[in-house]
C-alpha cells in the first residue's frame, strides 16, 4: 500500500521484470500510463501492470530514462534527513572496504550503486570533486554535499573545497546546462588553484581536478596498479595510454629496471614526468606517440626493447552500436603487443567500457594470441576497486575488466 499522493507511472511486463531484478533505469518506451500531474524532476511512483508497486524515483521527460528508481521502499519520505542516511551508508561503506589511509583518496559515491542516480563523488584528500547528471540529482544535489562535508567532518576530515565538474555532453540530454566550478557551500573555498596532492599506493601525484579528465584522477585502478607492479622488478616496461603515469609510476617504484611512458597528450606527459621528479624515479622516460602507431612501427622495425607492456587504452566504445568497431580496436592493439613481447614476457590489458564485456575481452584475448601464434597464461583476472561496487542487477556498475597475463 502506497501512503504518498505522487504521480503514478504504470509500466510494462519488461520493466517490471528489470525493476524486480534489481535495475533502477525505467525508458520512456517502457510507461503504458500515466497518472497525476508533474513537473519534470519530481518523486513518482512506478507500478506494475496489475498495480503492485514497484519503486519511486524522479522523473524526466527530456531523457530516454524516464524514470530513475531512487527507492523501493513505499514508506520512504524524500526529505534532507533521507539524503543524510543514503550519504551516511556510502560513507561507511568506503571506511571499511578502503581502509584509514585510501579513505583519504577514493570514490566516495557511484551513481546507482550507492542508490544516487546520476551522482558521482571522488575525495582527493581535502576536496570533493563531483559531476551530477540527472535533472533530479541536480535539484537535490545541495542536501548531498552538505550531507557529505558534514559526514567527513565526523570522520576527522576538513574539507576544504567541492569543486563541480558538470563539463560533459551527457548533461545536454537531462536539460541541462555544461558548467563546471566551485559549488558555494558555506565554509568551503572557492579561490584554490585547481591542484592537491594524493598519495596512493606510497606514491604521491598531483591531481589537477580543474583540467584534468573526468575528475581529474583514475581512482578505479588503484588496486589494479599495485598488482601489476608486482611483476615488474627487474622488467623493461612499456607502459601505453599512461595519462599522468601511474601504471609507469609504480612499476618503477616496485624496481622496474626502465619504464617508457607513453600518452598522445603532451600535457598528460608533463604531469606524469612532474610526478615522477615528485617520487624520486630515475628510471623512466617519456614519449608522445599514438600507441596504435607507435606499436606498428616497432614491428615493423621488428624492434622491441621491452618484456612488460601495460595497455590502459581510454574506452573505445560507449555504446552498444559500437561494441563490435571497439572489440576490433582492442583485437588490434592486444595483438600488437603481443607479437611484440618475448617468451615470457607479460601483459597487462584492460577495458574501462561496460559494452565491451568480460566475455568479449576474454575471447578478444584468446583470438590475439591464436592469430600471434602464442598461448597466453592468465596470472590473474581483476576488476574495479571496491570503492567503485557492482551491483549485480545493474550491468552498467560492472565495467572494469583487468588481466595480468604472461606469452608462453
Amino acid at each position: 500500500m502506497i501512503a504518498r499522493d505522487f504521480p503514478v507511472f504504470t509500466v510494462t511486463p519488461k520493466a517490471e521484470r528489470s525493476l524486480r531484478a534489481g535495475h533502477p533505469w525505467v525508458y520512456g518506451e517502457e510507461i503504458t500510463a500515466v497518472e497525476g500531474g508533474y513537473r519534470n524532476g519530481d518523486m513518482v511512483d512506478v507500478v506494475s501492470s496489475k498495480g503492485r508497486y514497484l519503486g519511486t524515483g524522479w522523473v524526466n521527460d527530456h531523457s530516454k530514462i524516464r524514470v530513475r528508481i531512487l527507492s523501493r521502499n513505499a514508506n520512504d519520505t524524500f526529505d534532507e534527513a533521507f539524503f543524510r542516511r543514503r550519504v551516511r551508508y556510502a560513507l561507511d561503506y568506503r571506511k571499511t572496504v578502503m581502509g584509514p589511509a585510501d579513505y583519504r583518496c577514493c570514490r566516495l559515491i557511484f551513481g546507482e550503486a550507492d542508490q544516487f542516480p546520476g551522482l558521482t563523488v571522488d575525495r582527493f584528500e581535502n576536496v570533493l570533486v563531483t559531476q551530477t547528471l540527472s535533472l533530479g540529482m541536480e535539484q537535490r544535489k545541495e542536501w548531498v554535499f552538505r550531507a557529505l562535508v558534514e559526514g567527513l567532518r565526523e570522520d576527522g576530515a576538513e574539507i576544504a573545497a567541492l569543486y563541480e565538474r558538470n563539463d560533459v555532453a551527457i548533461r545536454e540530454l537531462e536539460g541541462l546546462r555544461q558548467n563546471k566550478g566551485f559549488y558555494p557551500l558555506e565554509g568551503l573555498r572557492d579561490d584554490l588553484n585547481g591542484h592537491v596532492i594524493i598519495t596512493e599506493n606510497g606514491l604521491r601525484y598531483d591531481v589537477d581536478y580543474i583540467e584534468g579528465q573526468k575528475t581529474g584522477f583514475f581512482l578505479d585502478q588503484k588496486y589494479n596498479r599495485q598488482a601489476a607492479a608486482r611483476l615488474a622488478q627487474g622488467r623493461r616496461v612499456l607502459d601505453c595510454f599512461t595519462h599522468t603515469g601511474a601504471f609507469a609510476l609504480n612499476a618503477a617504484a616496485a624496481g622496474a629496471a626502465h619504464v617508457t611512458a607513453v600518452d598522445v597528450s603532451q600535457f598528460a606527459l608533463e604531469l606524469a614526468a612532474e610526478n615522477g621528479r615528485r617520487n624520486g624515479l630515475t628510471n623512466l622516460d617519456y614519449l608522445c606517440a599514438d600507441v596504435f602507431d607507435l606499436l606498428t612501427r616497432m614491428a615493423r622495425e621488428k624492434k622491441c626493447d621491452y618484456d612488460y607492456i601495460i595497455l590502459d587504452p581510454p574506452a573505445f566504445t560507449k555504446s552498444r552500436a559500437t561494441a563490435d568497431r571497439a572489440y576490433h580496436g582492442y583485437k588490434e592493439i592486444n595483438l600488437k603487443a603481443i607479437r611484440l613481447l618475448p617468451r615470457g614476457g607479460y601483459l597487462a590489458t584492460c577495458s574501462c567500457s561496460h559494452f565491451m564485456s568480460d566475455e568479449m575481452f576474454r575471447r578478444m584475448l584468446r583470438e590475439a594470441a591464436q592469430d600471434a601464434g602464442v598461448t597466453l597464461r592468465q596470472i590473474e583476472a581483476r576488476q574495479q576497486a571496491p570503492d567503485h561496487p557492482i551491483l549485480p542487477g545493474v550491468p552498467e556498475t560492472d565495467y572494469l575488466k583487468f588481466y595480468l597475463l604472461q606469452v608462453v
